[in-house]
């Protein structure tokens, strides 16, 4: 299925194949989302990331990805991060896997 608008993640070939990697792998970077999640609290606090969820968060919720709210909250967050957070956050879910036995075909990417 090709999409006519581009989504927000197939710019960067590296948020791309992580959103993939979400989406196949929910159950395995589920707690690494959640530490991505309380890494982005220590810099905000989480009233201001509840908040920002709830103004991003879609009316009818029919993405793949918000069925989970952590995952959601993943996704929508690595939406607006910097890039150097977004690839921080990409290598550190392509450790996780390759921890949990998960062989991923990407490597991890060095930050500008």
């Amino acid at each position: 299925m090709t999409h006519k608008h581009k989504r927000w993640y197939d710019y960067d070939p590296l948020l791309l194949e992580i959103i993939n990697l979400l989406e196949d792998y929910q159950s395995e970077l589920h707690s690494q989302a959640e530490i991505f999640l309380q890494k982005v609290e220590e810099q905000v606090s989480k009233e201001a990331l509840e908040r920002f969820y709830e103004i991003v968060k879609p009316y009818n919720g029919n993405r793949w990805y918000d069925k989970d709210p952590i995952i959601s909250k993943t996704v929508e967050l690595l939406r607006v991060v910097p890039q150097k957070v977004q690839k921080r956050a990409a290598n550190s879910f392509i450790k996780a896997l390759k921890e949990n036995g998960v062989m991923v075909e990407i490597k991890e990417y060095k930050e500008n």
